[in-house]
């Protein structure tokens, strides 16, 4: 039976820990977005309170 011999699947489970490990931060710490936002476009946004009568 193939699927009690260790030795196929314990290097599945090594190289794919491997690559969640080093390779896939590496990318996602390398992504950079589009629009950074900074302080001078940052602006507060202007609330006006409701006028509706309430009955």
């Amino acid at each position: 039976m193939p699927q009690l011999n260790p030795s196929p699947w314990f290097a599945i489970l090594v190289f794919s820990w491997l690559v969640f490990l080093v390779i896939m931060p590496t990318k996602v710490m390398a992504h950079v977005f589009n629009n950074e936002p900074n302080p001078q476009t940052a602006k507060k946004p202007k609330l006006d309170s409701w006028n509706w009568p309430w009955y």
